[in-house]
């Protein structure tokens, strides 16, 4: 395997944590010696401990020599909770460090790799960069933007409608689609609905998937007025305020979505949408444009499969 493939192993440790680690990066690591992985690690719940010391606590004296991908820039800080990475690599006796991506945080900011290089240890990084960027969005977006990472979930319609002109909304998507948007719901710290749609539908907004139901989001009501059980959002853009959160899903409604885009604050858009036509609800209220214009250009097309009948499609916000 070359070492765009072994930093493909470690991007996939590193989604085990997306979700549970705020405020600190959800970082994946993998330690090859002689061809074989002995050891692997990602960032644990809470932030610590590291992916790093994760895995040299498993591979022990087989680091020596071996070659250590890293999602994230090993950290230059020591802390109450651990020594820094790139200091524990080194006592490793690592004699090479793949990393995808520099780390933002001005305590480490290339500072991690100022520590291994003059250690002897070779030093390759920007191997799938790209991919990494986006694991991290959240902990990325907090550091540039002071807020967490916003996905909006939209289940609609084919002609954009959230549930009939009565308000039945249960079930414009089938069971895939819908366990797929509960998979989302636990890589996110926090969720968050309007009052139009707690006082509609009393949604639960856990995760019901077997195995993962300890992993269900805070719940946050954007709303002018507290209410017993919910943590409350007074505006769209107050998410710079919510604690331990990197990464904000927006489920619902149509006003609270277009709130939200109003604001420029959707950095993910989730697409869901049923074979089905329902004359009914629209997903989204007025966004405010006089012109079209500013409507172009907003969003690329990251992702897009099929769940079972229905589709789903990824957008990403184009940010300069």
């Amino acid at each position: 395997m070359n070492d765009a493939a072994w930093m493909g192993a470690a991007l996939a440790l590193a989604e085990r944590a997306r979700g549970r680690t705020a405020p600190n990066p959800n970082v994946g690591c993998v330690i090859v010696g002689e061809g074989r992985v002995v050891g692997r690690g990602w960032t644990q719940p809470g932030g610590r401990p590291h992916a790093e010391a994760m895995a040299l606590a498993q591979a022990g004296e087989a680091a020596r020599g071996a070659t250590a991908y890293v999602t994230l820039e090993p950290c230059a800080h020591d802390s109450p909770r651990g020594p820094a990475c790139a200091d524990s690599l080194v006592a490793a006796g690592i004699a090479r460090a793949v990393i995808a991506l520099r780390d933002p945080d001005p305590r480490t900011d290339g500072r991690g790799i100022a520590r291994l290089e003059p250690a002897g240890i070779a030093v390759t990084a920007g191997i799938r960069a790209g991919e990494a960027e986006r694991s991290m969005a959240g902990f990325l977006t907090r550091r540039a933007l002071g807020r967490p990472c916003v996905t909006l979930k939209l289940a609609t319609s084919l002609d954009g409608c959230i549930a009939l002109t009565n308000g039945t909304s249960r079930w414009i998507t089938g069971p895939r689609a819908r366990q797929h948007a509960h998979l989302e719901r636990a890589r996110h710290e926090a969720i968050l609905v309007g009052r139009g749609t707690l006082d509609a539908d009393a949604p639960m907004l856990d995760v019901r998937v077997p195995g993962l139901e300890d992993r269900s989001p805070r719940r946050i009501l954007l709303s002018s007025s507290h209410v017993p059980g919910w943590e409350r959002l007074a505006a769209p853009e107050a998410i710079g305020d919510l604690d331990g959160v990197d990464h904000l899903l927006v489920e619902g409604g149509a006003q609270t979505a277009a709130a939200f885009l109003r604001a420029d604050l959707v950095d993910r858009l989730l697409l869901y949408r049923a074979p089905v036509l329902l004359g009914g609800k629209p997903g989204l209220a007025d966004l405010g444009l006089a012109t079209l214009d500013p409507a172009h250009g907003r969003w690329t097309l990251h992702d897009a499969r099929m769940l079972g009948s229905d589709r789903l499609e990824v957008y990403e916000r184009a940010r300069g």
